[in-house]
């Protein structure tokens, strides 16, 4: 079966306070000093950072963690990228989840490469936009703004707010975020859901209207982030890029919970490594195939009714 293609994601920084599960997410609006802090103190995250994981996600050293692939390299035992079967076993799933994730797994045995977002030309939701292996983040005082290497999407994160009263889903969803010392949260609600292909992951794990995403965004030593990467090496492909594996720097380290009452039973966590990236990247563009997507089932590409010019 074919690699996917990839989509170009820019990603938005949100951070507030995570909600108790069960806890409704919207709020009031916050006051324009929440979570300030003294521009002196705030961690340099600006720059280019690149995680090269294939999939992506790391899962965690214990306790719930994200849908893995069933299909495995033979002789490394990492993730087969081109066999993308979730474990529809994983007790986060509720009923309806898992019966979703193992059908989407059945057609990959079966070698039909499934349409998602990224292979599809389609913007991608939270987390599922952060498969793209580079990304390159901009902070200002009242925003940050993540922009992924593949198919211009930008996310922009509000900073020092709190989600409105009624939250207008969004492809990227309503992001806030706020710097508790040395680590920038943020805080994500109101994902489209009426969009094509939605799913969190290359597994096809759905999600509903009460998807609640928190990351915190941390610059570590290689000490605090080792065992991370060593799960990450048993668990994913390296892609390719700048990787030096005696890189000695600051590893931007992103920890993910998730939860979500209408498709997961418990909420759950994942793990991310960046490197500094000092080479770039270059622009890369989703088109779809003119002579129609795989299988041609389901491919609900994008489309233009008539001609724009």
């Amino acid at each position: 079966m074919k690699l996917q293609r990839h989509l170009v994601l820019l990603a938005t920084l949100a951070a507030a306070i995570t909600p108790a599960w069960g806890q409704q997410f919207t709020t009031a609006a916050a006051p324009a000093n929440l979570g300030a802090q003294n521009a002196a103190s705030v961690p340099d995250f600006s720059g280019l950072w690149r995680h090269g994981n294939l999939p992506w996600f790391i899962p965690p050293a214990s306790g719930p963690g994200p849908v893995t692939n069933l299909s495995r390299e033979k002789g490394t035992g990492v993730s087969d990228y081109n066999s993308l079967v979730g474990d529809y076993k994983n007790p986060i799933l509720q009923p309806w989840a898992a019966d979703v994730v193992k059908k989407k797994g059945e057609l990959s045995l079966a070698g039909v490469t499934f349409p998602s977002p990224s292979n599809t030309c389609w913007p991608e939701p939270v987390p599922y936009l952060f498969k793209h292996g580079a990304m390159q983040m901009l902070q200002v005082p009242d925003q940050i703004v993540m922009l992924f290497n593949e198919n211009h999407e930008v996310r922009h994160v509000r900073m020092n707010e709190l989600h409105p009263a009624k939250v207008t889903p969004s492809w990227h969803g309503d992001a806030v975020g706020r710097y508790e010392g040395d680590t920038l949260v943020i805080d994500t609600v109101g994902v489209k859901t009426d969009r094509p292909h939605a799913m969190i992951d290359l597994f096809g794990t759905p999600y509903t209207e009460r998807l609640h995403v928190v990351e915190r965004y941390r610059l570590v030593d290689y000490v605090d982030a080792k065992d991370a990467m060593q799960r990450g090496t048993k668990e994913n492909r390296r892609a390719g890029g700048p990787y030096d594996p005696d890189y000695k720097g600051k590893y931007l380290r992103v920890d993910f919970t998730i939860e979500d009452q209408g498709a997961f039973t418990m909420p759950w966590t994942a793990v991310m490594i960046y490197l500094r990236d000092r080479e770039g990247f270059p622009e890369a563009v989703c088109a779809e195939g003119r002579f129609g997507f795989h299988n041609h089932e389901g491919a609900d590409l994008p489309h233009a009714d008539k001609p724009d010019f």
